[in-house]
């Protein structure tokens, strides 16, 4: 097992030292239990490596946003490692990870096997609400509702003890980590990029999978060149747990025909250096001061980034209402508020998006501008302000703004809460 630096990976090695690398990816809210009964097996002929996400299975709290950052984690404990050609076989997130990797640094990965996973999880919204509901109410909704989406029926009635595993599992997570990588799998989406993996590829999905079942993974066989299909009978979302034999057959026939060549082992970790008494900074170094713009310099336009901050913060669906209504009167104003409302103010660096929610609320209470502010108060949610600092907010505004603007803000954003932070059943 490992001590974790911040920008590495719990990390955890089975098998011969001298035997070629295979990693093992963990779904979200899993740790890399997960694939304990693949161990006994893929370590006979590999050096296992399994990880675990930030803040899963008591690995340090360090929340990664974006799959490119966890694999670029991962990349930074191979390296610590000395391993530079590896197998990897991953599931749901961890396979989004392997994706990364091999559409990044194609060269390090020797072959790929993807598991209930998919080039694009769902639609961005699905995500960042799940996000706004544990902000909160906890893992716990999440939890309670993991081996419905883990398990069959059957395997769920049959094996109590696994269902608790898995229900404590999500409980245990670290609630920031566990939204950090929702934030994740709600920007992941390389269905453009698929014909670029260029490592022999199975991809691996239980026959009831109801989060990224068949149809995901025949987009996947589709768009990879070197990819082949296995479908797992009696197996949902979890299949390495579910149906442990059939998967690790899977694996073993894969990677033994795969592997392209010897790949390095992992040598011992290095000894790590002695630490050396605190040094007391001389000073601090502030920012470099920004630099005029020449004169005549084009700026770049800030439409694009502007659409992509609106649909992150408003959510797609709101967007897409927004713009499909849009006609020949109202389209230069759908067009005006992308490009400078969210390209020029909302992605300055000045301040955060929740400062800037928190602003936003104000004026529109001031302005009595009401249905904006019930989507506002939803963006508020999704940007990590909690219900608790929107009410103090709405009371600030009471002051600055009078009781009655206030009364009804309360009424209004109640509304938008109650709605948003209530787990869907």
């Amino acid at each position: 097992m490992s001590e974790t630096p911040p920008k590495t990976l719990q990390y955890r090695c089975d098998g011969p030292e001298d035997a070629p690398v295979l990693i093992l990816g963990p779904s979200l809210g899993t740790t890399w239990h997960m694939w304990d009964r693949q161990v006994p097996e893929l370590s006979q002929q590999w050096r296992v490596l399994r990880f675990d996400l930030p803040g899963h299975g008591g690995a340090p709290a360090h929340a990664a946003t974006s799959v490119t950052e966890l694999a670029g984690r991962l990349v930074a404990t191979l390296d610590e490692l000395g391993v530079q050609r590896f197998g990897y076989a991953g599931c749901s997130i961890g396979g989004a990870v392997g994706m990364d990797l091999a559409l990044r640094l194609p060269h390090r990965v020797a072959s790929l096997a993807l598991i209930a996973t998919s080039p694009r999880f769902g639609t961005a919204d699905e995500f960042r609400q799940r996000g706004v509901i544990v902000r909160t109410n906890g893992l716990d909704p999440m939890a309670r509702t993991a081996p419905e989406n883990w398990f069959t029926p059957g395997f769920a009635a049959a094996q109590p003890a696994i269902v608790e595993w898995a229900v404590q599992m999500v409980r245990t997570t670290d609630p920031g980590c566990y939204i950090g990588a929702c934030e994740a799998l709600a920007a992941f989406d390389v269905r453009a990029e698929l014909g670029r993996v260029g490592v022999p590829t199975l991809v691996l999905v239980g026959a009831d999978d109801q989060l990224t079942g068949p149809a995901e993974a025949r987009t996947l066989v589709a768009g990879i060149p070197d990819a082949r299909l296995a479908l797992v009978p009696g197996a949902s979302h979890l299949a390495p747990v579910e149906q442990p034999g059939a998967v690790s057959d899977l694996l073993v026939r894969h990677f033994s025909s795969a592997w392209q060549d010897t790949l390095a082992a992992i040598p011992a970790p290095p000894v790590a250096p002695a630490i050396s008494a605190p040094v007391t900074p001389v000073a601090e170094l502030g920012p470099a001061p920004e630099q005029p713009r020449a004169a005549g310099a084009l700026r770049p336009d800030p439409y694009e980034a502007g659409m992509r901050v609106r649909r992150e913060v408003l959510g797609d669906g709101h967007v897409d209402r927004a713009t499909a209504a849009a006609d020949g009167f109202t389209a230069d104003f759908q067009e005006l508020i992308t490009r400078y409302a969210w390209g020029e103010v909302w992605t300055r660096d000045g301040l955060d998006r929740r400062m800037r929610s928190a602003v936003t609320l104000t004026a529109l209470v001031a302005g009595g501008h009401l249905e904006e502010l019930a989507f506002h108060t939803s963006a508020a949610l999704r940007n990590g302000l909690t219900p608790a600092e929107i009410r103090e907010v709405l009371m600030q505004t009471a002051v600055y703004c009078g009781v009655p603007a206030a009364n009804s803000a309360f009424r209004v954003a109640q509304q938008v809460i109650r709605e948003e932070t209530t787990p869907r059943a």
